[in-house]
């Protein structure tokens, strides 16, 4: 990492600096308690400055009352750092909006927005730490398998960015060949192809007698466990393979460095995010009709939801989909309504659609949304 201290953002435009951590939300609150470790981070890096953080969606607090927070502290000019692991929607419209919106009201204060944590060194190296914890202990528990007789298979979230899926292809080759491993395959755990299962299920045929699946995930959720489950599921039909589950990044000693990096950068005006193949900017192969697309959100009516499940009786370890309406007022626990469609909510929201509470908000198609080894299967 760079030297920087923090007196360099002390004397940056003689403004009381603030940060702000942006995140997405889930609906499992253990995610959310995770997440709030990076502020936690933050601000043991940075003493003298008010850290704050909040989200778009399924979790207290949003990000506007995390702006609230600052401005009642006095805070003239805010580092908003995206807590993202790559620029796909949620990074590149969907916050920037929820901070032009804040900013449109609040012109006293100027927000400076960051750049994702991106493919950088640091986030390799914390990636390769929790895969070989899994390696070393599964080494311990069974007969040792050499790492060139073991495949990697890198899971990302998934999106309909091209670019960010890229990113999670790239995060594993940096991976496969630092490590030594047999051989690499990523998968995506939703929007694009192919998913955790029929991407175990192929990596299966492949003749390698371990596979180790490591969630490339900041965080628990409910998408991290769903990738869990389709091990369990793939592992039962290859008993001769042995599956090794391999934890999240969390909150690595390497993760929030890279977090600390990114507020210097947007400090210094150097947060730059790489537009070479954003298809918001340029004519990228297949998604040439979203070039020059509005930047928005539609996340402001789902502030919050979701939220308020400290008392669920799961301990938080859930998707929250047991809280209905009934069974909080059997239980007396506060009810939410959580924001839902016909169909899965881990994409990137590529569709339109028109809810019954009075709005309506398109994004474009993913041209790939019908491909046998995507979104499709889970419809089984």
């Amino acid at each position: 990492m760079r030297q920087n201290n923090t007196a360099d953002l002390l004397n940056t435009d003689n403004k009381k600096i603030g940060i702000m951590v942006c995140g997405h939300g889930s609906r499992n609150q253990n995610a959310a308690k995770e997440f709030s470790k990076v502020a936690l981070g933050l601000r043991e890096k940075f003493p003298q400055l008010p850290v704050e953080y909040g989200y778009l969606e399924f979790c207290n607090p949003v990000i506007h009352a995390g702006l609230d927070a600052l401005r009642e502290k006095g805070v003239e000019k805010v580092l908003a750092v995206p807590g993202m692991l790559f620029a796909a929607g949620h990074a590149k419209n969907d916050i920037p909006s929820v901070l032009n919106s804040y900013q449109a009201l609040h012109p006293e204060m100027e927000i400076v927005y960051g750049r994702e944590l991106g493919v950088d060194v640091r986030m390799i190296e914390a990636a390769g730490a929790r895969i070989m914890e899994a390696v070393e202990a599964a080494n311990s528990q069974n007969d040792e398998v050499p790492i060139e007789e073991t495949l990697l298979m890198v899971v990302g979230r998934g999106s309909s960015d091209p670019d960010a899926n890229s990113n999670a292809a790239k995060v594993m080759r940096m991976l496969w060949e630092g490590l030594g491993f047999g051989w690499g395959e990523t998968c995506y755990s939703g929007v694009t192809f192919p998913l955790v299962e029929p991407g175990l299920q192929h990596a299966a045929k492949l003749g390698y007698k371990r596979i180790v699946i490591f969630p490339y995930f900041l965080f628990t959720g409910v998408l991290v466990k769903r990738i869990y489950s389709y091990t369990d599921k793939v592992a039962a039909e290859f008993p001769d393979i042995e599956f090794v589950k391999a934890g999240y990044l969390n909150d690595h000693e390497l993760v929030i460095d890279t977090f600390v990096e990114r507020v210097f950068e947007t400090a210094n005006g150097a947060a730059v995010m790489n537009c070479q193949m954003c298809k918001y900017r340029e004519q990228v192969l297949g998604f040439e009709a979203d070039i020059g697309m509005a930047q928005e959100s539609h996340h402001h009516h789902v502030e919050g939801i979701g939220g308020g499940l400290e008392g669920c009786p799961c301990e938080g370890d859930c998707d929250a989909s047991c809280r209905d309406e009934a069974f909080c007022k059997e239980h007396g626990l506060p009810w939410t309504p959580l924001h839902t469609h016909d169909h899965e909510h881990d994409d990137d929201h590529s569709h339109s659609h028109d809810h019954e509470h009075g709005h309506d908000h398109h994004h474009p198609p993913y041209p790939h949304a019908d491909h046998p080894l995507g979104p499709v299967t889970m419809k089984k």
